[in-house]
């Protein structure tokens, strides 16, 4: 099996395609391979593909006026980024850097808006894909013009346990290493301020961090301080039969 026939037919948005689809959008693509901290596009670059990353992890920002990084999203394998090229078709707005060394497919844009015009699932999972990280930007803006340095971190821990938290002997695993850079490009903060919050809530017994991974020891009470629910992980869905499939998530 070619490999673009596997990387389409394992992402959620095109495994109902027809085997002639399918076909079709492997032939019209292009396999690429970035190295760690390489970036795979710059605004001003021409919106011309959609991409989607299969393997590696990609991190989606702009530069503020400060020259700063604000830290928008964090793509993992399977998911679709640049989308924004299938409504706009004008240049990028924002930069795409390879966090590890990264494979991603490279897909026309005018082969997904096609797809789009003749397959209904394919338009609703890209109409959905824009509104999760919509509403996911929206919320982040709430937070850092109304919150502390102290929730705005733990608002961002829980967002990133419901999307790579596991469950470990010790606690709440956050399975996604970030620098202190990275969790203050994404809050709006400095590195020193986010040192210091999680030496705070080391020392109060909430966390470990170990090699730049975060464990959660206390995540219900975390959630509780900012008067969030605590996540609901796909382990605690599974021992509970009333709960419904996760939805799905987005960074």
């Amino acid at each position: 099996m070619d490999e673009k026939f596997w990387y389409l037919k394992n992402c959620t948005l095109f495994e109902r395609l027809t085997p002639e689809q399918t076909a079709r959008l492997e032939k019209r693509s292009q396999v690429k391979k970035f190295a760690r901290g390489s970036l795979i596009y710059v605004p001003s670059d021409a919106g011309e593909s959609v991409l989607l990353l299969t393997t590696g992890r990609v991190k989606i920002y702009h530069i503020t006026g400060e020259g700063k990084q604000a830290l928008l999203a964090l793509i993992d394998p399977g998911e679709l980024f640049g989308e924004l090229a299938l409504f706009d078709g004008g240049q990028r707005e924002e930069f795409a850097e390879a966090m590890d060394s990264a494979t991603l497919l490279r897909i026309p844009a005018t082969e997904i808006f096609d797809l789009m015009e003749s397959h209904p699932e394919v338009s609703l999972g890209v109409t959905r894909l824009m509104g999760l990280r919509r509403r996911r930007i929206e919320r982040r803006l709430k937070s850092l013009l109304f919150r502390s340095n102290r929730e705005r971190l733990i608002h961002l821990l829980m967002e990133l346990v419901d999307k790579y938290g596991r469950r470990t002997p010790e606690g709440v695993e956050i399975g996604v290493k970030l620098s202190h850079q990275d969790l203050a490009n994404i809050i709006g903060s400095t590195r020193e301020t986010v040192t210091v919050v999680l030496g705070e809530l080391k020392a109060e017994g909430s966390l470990l961090i170990k090699r730049r991974q975060i464990v959660l020891t206390q995540m219900d009470r975390l959630a509780r301080s900012v008067d969030m629910s605590p996540p609901t992980l796909p382990s605690d869905a599974a021992a509970n039969r009333t709960i419904g499939p996760a939805a799905q998530r987005s960074f």
